[in-house]
């Protein structure tokens, strides 16, 4: 029975495109549970539509590991 479950959640986690650790643990943990998680679908309202899409900034990320990795312990 259990590894039914997991073959199960294995073949979703396969045809969601996600077949990472966490996600199937999480499907299962999910299957095992049995609580209803099926949500409706949420339409937010127009205004809260993005009017510029959010970009990584990856130059100031490596800045900030650098600033990090300068610092010692006190």
């Amino acid at each position: 029975m259990v590894g039914e479950a997991v073959l199960r959640v294995v073949e979703l986690a396969l045809e969601a495109g996600v077949p990472t650790k966490t996600h199937i643990l999480n499907l299962l943990h999910r299957l095992i549970d049995k609580k209803h998680t099926d949500l409706p679908d949420v339409d937010p309202p127009e205004a809260l539509a993005l009017e510029t899409a959010p970009k990584a900034n990856v130059d100031r990320y490596d800045g900030l590991r650098r600033v990090r990795e300068k610092r010692n312990a006190s």
